[in-house]
C-alpha cells in the first residue's frame, strides 16, 4: 500500500507512484488565455447553417404564437397584467419550439447524410486512458461488479490503447468502506493481464465530486493523457470505450467528447418510461444537438473521455460567494467546465451514436423527484455564471438552457394558475377589473371561449409531443426498426402507454420541479446523498406526506370544475394533480412480468446487451464474497 504525499490523511488507498498535475481555479472575471488554437473551422459554415435552422424557427413560431395572443388581447387594451400573460407565454413558448426545430434539423441532417458523429477512426495512435469512478456511499458489489465487466469486455477487444482503473471513494460509512476495500482487492486479483486497478478513499470528501477528481488529477493526472469519466452506476461496452479513446486520440482539437448514455435495468413503470423515452426519441433530439453543437458541445459529467492537461489547466472551478459572503461550491460543474474548456480553444463533442453506453435511471416518482432536486440548485446556478467572460455563445446558451429547464415549472404552474382563474367565460372570470365599483379599467383579459381554449391548448400538446411523434413515425414507419421492440403493434401499444403516462406525470414533476426551484431560491439546503439505485415501492403515509401539495392543488382545482369556474379543458391536469398518490405509488410497479403491451418494451429488454447481463454476474459474484467474507 502507498500512499500519495498530498494527502496524508488518506482512509485507505492502494495507488501507483505520485505523477502531480497542477489544476488551478479559473478566473470567470477575466477572459481565460486560450491554450488551444484549432487548426481548422471544423465546417463553420455548416455549423452556423444549421444552429440558424434550429433557432430561427423557434423564433418565429413563437412571435406569430405572440402576434396572434397580443391581437386577441388588445381588442379591449392592453393592460400591465396583459403584457405580463404575453411574455409568460413567449418565454415558455420558445423552448418547447427549440425542441421541435432540434428533432427538424435531425430529420434533415439525416436526409441530407449529415453525419454528426463520423467515421469511427482507425490506426489510432495509443493513448494512456485512466477510467476513474468516482464512488460515495454506493453499493460496493455493484460499482466493482460493473467495473469488472467492463474491463473484461475492454481485454476482448486487446485495442490499442493501455487502461488503468481508478475507483475514488468519498464513502463516509466505513461498513461499506471495508466491503469497498474488500471488493477492490477481489478485483485487483482478477483483473485481466496488463489492466491495473487502483482504490482511494480520501479522509474528507472536500469539495464533493469535484474535489475528489480535482484530487486525483493533481496527485496522478500527469502519467496519463486522458481521463474517461465514470459515474457509479456507468456501464460501457469495451467497444465504446475503445470508440472514444480512439477518437480522441485522431482529434487533437478535441478536448472532451460525450456519449449518449442510456438508461438499463428498468423494471418499475416509472424507470421503463424513461427509458422507452430515451431509445425511442431521445436519439433523434441527441442527433439533432450534435449536429448543431458540432465543436461547442456539452458535459454530462460521466461516460465521457477528457484530455487530462487541457481539464487541468483549463477547467479549474472557483468557489462562488453566496448571497451571505460564503463560499459555495459550483454544484452543476459539468456545463460549468465544457464552457471552461471550450473557452481555452478546446472542441467539446457529442457523439450519440456511440452505442454501449448505458446508465442507471430511478425506477420511482419520488427517487426521481429527489435526485432533481439536488440538480436544480446546480442549474440555477448557472444563472450567475452567464456573465462568465471569454464563454462561446453556445457555451452559455447551454448554462441558460439547464437553468430555464427548471424554471419553465414556475412558469407553467403561473400559466395554469392564471387560465384557472380565467375561467370559462366572462360570468365565471374571477380577475375581473371592470364591475360596478371600478368602472375605469377594462375587463382583463377578455374571456376566452371554449373554442379558443381548445386550440390554445392544442398547439401547446402538439409542440411538447411532436420531437416523441416524429422519433415514433420513424420507426414505425420501418418493419426493421420496430423489429427489435417486439413488432409494429407491440412499438405501438408501448408508444401510447407512454404517451399516456408522461402526460400523467408531467403535472406532478411541474408542481415538484417548482417547489425545488422555490428551495433552491430560499437557499435551503438539499443533503448531498446518493441516488437510489433499487426500486422500491414507498409506503402510503410517505406517497401521501411527499405529495400532499399537488393532491391540495388538485381537489382545489376540482372544485372549481364542480363548481363550473374552471375550464373543462383542464381536466387532464386536474385529473393527475387528484391522483398523484396513487400515480406515485404505479410508478414503483415492476412490469418485468407484466402484459406485453403494458410492459414499454425496448431492444433493452428485449435483448438484454452482453455486457448488462456480464455485469450483473459479476454483481451477485462479488456479493456472494462480501457476504461470506469477514
Amino acid at each position: 500500500m502507498t500512499r500519495p504525499a498530498h494527502d496524508p490523511g488518506a482512509v485507505s488507498d492502494a495507488m501507483p507512484p505520485p505523477a502531480p498535475l497542477e489544476m488551478a481555479p479559473q478566473d470567470l472575471s477575466s477572459p481565460a488565455r486560450v491554450q488551444h488554437r484549432t487548426a481548422a473551422s471544423h465546417g463553420s459554415q455548416r455549423s452556423l447553417g444549421w444552429r440558424i435552422a434550429v433557432f430561427a424557427p423557434a423564433l418565429l413560431g413563437t412571435g406569430l404564437l405572440i402576434y396572434g395572443l397580443f391581437g386577441w388581447l388588445a381588442e379591449t387594451g392592453m393592460t400591465g397584467l396583459e403584457w405580463a400573460l404575453l411574455t409568460m407565454i413567449g418565454a415558455t413558448f420558445v423552448w418547447v419550439t427549440l425542441s421541435v426545430s432540434t428533432v427538424g434539423v435531425a430529420i434533415a441532417g439525416l436526409l441530407a447524410r449529415e453525419d454528426s458523429t463520423a467515421r469511427g477512426p482507425e490506426n489510432a495512435p495509443a493513448l494512456d486512458v485512466a477510467l476513474l469512478v468516482p464512488i460515495y456511499n454506493e453499493v460496493p458489489w455493484d460499482v466493482f461488479g460493473n467495473a469488472a465487466a467492463m474491463l473484461d469486455d475492454l481485454a476482448r477487444r486487446n485495442g490499442p490503447h493501455g487502461y488503468t482503473l481508478f475507483v475514488l471513494s468519498d464513502t463516509r460509512d466505513d461498513a461499506i468502506a471495508d466491503q469497498e476495500w474488500r471488493a477492490f482487492q477481489t478485483l485487483r486479483h482478477s483483473a485481466p493481464a496488463g489492466v491495473s486497478v487502483h482504490y482511494r478513499r480520501r479522509a474528507e470528501n472536500t469539495d464533493k465530486k469535484v474535489g475528489n477528481l480535482l484530487d486525483w488529477i493533481t496527485g496522478w493526472g500527469a502519467a496519463f493523457e486522458a481521463m474517461l469519466v465514470l459515474d457509479a452506476d456507468s456501464l460501457m461496452t469495451g467497444r465504446a470505450i475503445e470508440r472514444l479513446a480512439s477518437e480522441l486520440s485522431v482529434d487533437p482539437d478535441a478536448g472532451l467528447i460525450q456519449s449518449f448514455p442510456v438508461p438499463i435495468g428498468a423494471t418499475t413503470v416509472f424507470a421503463r418510461l424513461q427509458q422507452f423515452s430515451s431509445i425511442a426519441y431521445g436519439w433523434l433530439l441527441a442527433e439533432g444537438l450534435a449536429i448543431w453543437a458540432r465543436g461547442e458541445g456539452n458535459y454530462w459529467g460521466h461516460n465521457a473521455i477528457i484530455r487530462t492537461r487541457a481539464f487541468a489547466q483549463s477547467a479549474g472551478l472557483p468557489h462562488l460567494r453566496s448571497r451571505r459572503g460564503d463560499d459555495q461550491l459550483i454544484l452543476s460543474h459539468d456545463f460549468v467546465e465544457a464552457g471552461l474548456l471550450r473557452r481555452a480553444g478546446w472542441r467539446v463533442r457529442f457523439l450519440p451514436r456511440v452505442s454501449g453506453s448505458y446508465e442507471e435511471t430511478p425506477g420511482t416518482l419520488i427517487d426521481y423527484v429527489l435526485r432533481d432536486r439536488r440538480w436544480c440548485r446546480g442549474n440555477l446556478q448557472h444563472l450567475r455564471l452567464l456573465a462568465t467572460k471569454g464563454l462561446h455563445p453556445v457555451s452559455r446558451f447551454h448554462l441558460l438552457h439547464g437553468a430555464v429547464a427548471y424554471l419553465l415549472s414556475p412558469a407553467w404552474f403561473v400559466l395554469l394558475v392564471i387560465w384557472a382563474l380565467l375561467g370559462k367565460d366572462a360570468d365565471t372570470n374571477v380577475i375581473r377589473y371592470f364591475n360596478e365599483t371600478n368602472p375605469l379599467f377594462p375587463d382583463w383579459p377578455p374571456a376566452m371561449s371554449h373554442i379558443d381554449s381548445a386550440v390554445f391548448l392544442a398547439i401547446m400538446y402538439a409542440m411538447l409531443l411532436t420531437p416523441k411523434i416524429a422519433g415514433a413515425a420513424i420507426i414505425a414507419a420501418h418493419p426493421k426498426a420496430t423489429r427489435p421492440y417486439g413488432g409494429r403493434a407491440a412499438f405501438v401499444a408501448a408508444f401510447a402507454v407512454e404517451i399516456a403516462l408522461s402526460i400523467a406525470y408531467a403535472p406532478i414533476l411541474m408542481i415538484q420541479q417548482t417547489r425545488a426551484v422555490l428551495r433552491s431560491l430560499s437557499g435551503r439546503p438539499d443533503p448531498w446523498t446518493p441516488q437510489a439505485r433499487t426500486a422500491r415501492a414507498y409506503p402510503l403515509r410517505t406517497l401521501a406526506a411527499f405529495h400532499w401539495v399537488e393532491t391540495l392543488l388538485g381537489l382545489l382545482l376540482l372544485a372549481g370544475l364542480v363548481s363550473g369556474l374552471v375550464s373543462l379543458w383542464l381536466i387532464p391536469i386536474v385529473g393527475s394533480l387528484c391522483l398523484a398518490v396513487p400515480l406515485s405509488a404505479l410508478s414503483a410497479v415492476d412490469l418485468s412480468r407484466g402484459m406485453a403491451g403494458l410492459r414499454m418494451d425496448s431492444p433493452l429488454t428485449l435483448r438484454e446487451p452482453a455486457i448488462v447481463s456480464h455485469a450483473r454476474a459479476e454483481r451477485s459474484r462479488l456479493r456472494s464474497l462480501l457476504d461470506t467474507t469477514h
